[in-house]
Formats: structure tokens, C-alpha cells, sequence
């Protein structure tokens, strides 16, 4: 981890905030959607299994994360939700075809948008807080 760039990637993980490690997980899921996508679309086998097995990670511990008893109903769907993400993606890794992927990558940026909006609302809130 000599590298410059590791090191700070390193750290920016460390130092994140919880709202800020679920955005990077979905940025990274998402990242991972796309080059398995056109992985698939070159035939590229090799890429293709090795992005779709880090997206997969990366959605399995969001599952993981999830707080049910925090979370409630919108746990339990998420909870769904990522559990059709999965198949997805055993889906397109053993058939090769980028539509699952698709699928996911429409699914991972909508929640993705959904995520930062309330981030950005509960900052608001915050700050307000800090403000009044």
C-alpha cells in the first residue's frame, strides 16, 4: 500500500461518515454493474465474472448492513430488493447476457439517487439544527 492513490482511498473510507460509506458501496456496485455490462456485450468472460462477483459482493453487504429494527417496512424491501439483485447477477454471470446487469444498474441508480437526496436532507437538518 505504497501507492499515493491507495492510501488515500484508504483513508477516505476510514474517515467516511455511514451516509457516506452507503454512497460509496452503491458508487462501487454501480462502477462494478457497468464493466460487467460491457464485459458481457464484448464476451469478455473473464471481466464480466470478475465485476459481476464484486457488485454482488458489494450488494450482499448492504443486505447485510440492513437494521431491521430501525429499518421496518423500508428494510424489508430493501432487503427484497437486493436479494433480486443477486439473482441477477448469478443470472447474467452464468448466461453471460448483460440484461440482468441492466436491470441492476437501473435498480442501483435509483436507490443510489434516492440515498443521496436523504443524505442531503438529513445535512440540511442538521445544519438547520446548528443554525437555530
Amino acid at each position: 500500500m505504497n501507492h499515493p492513490y491507495q492510501k488515500y482511498k484508504q483513508t477516505q473510507v476510514t474517515s467516511a461518515s455511514r451516509e457516506k460509506l452507503l454512497l460509496m458501496m452503491y458508487e462501487g456496485a454501480i462502477k462494478f454493474t457497468r464493466r460487467g455490462i460491457k464485459a458481457a456485450e464484448e464476451k469478455n468472460v473473464s471481466e464480466r465474472c470478475i465485476n459481476i462477483g464484486r457488485a454482488f459482493d458489494i450488494v450482499l453487504e448492504l443486505n447485510n448492513t440492513l437494521d431491521h429494527n430501525v429499518g421496518g417496512e423500508i428494510a424489508k424491501n430493501l432487503e427484497q430488493l437486493y436479494m433480486f439483485m443477486t439473482e441477477q447477477f448469478t443470472k447474467a454471470n452464468i448466461s453471460g447476457s448483460p440484461e440482468p446487469l441492466k436491470t441492476n444498474l437501473k435498480l442501483l441508480e435509483t436507490l443510489y439517487d434516492g440515498w443521496v437526496q436523504a443524505v442531503e436532507k438529513i445535512k440540511k437538518g442538521e445544519t438547520e439544527k446548528k443554525a437555530g
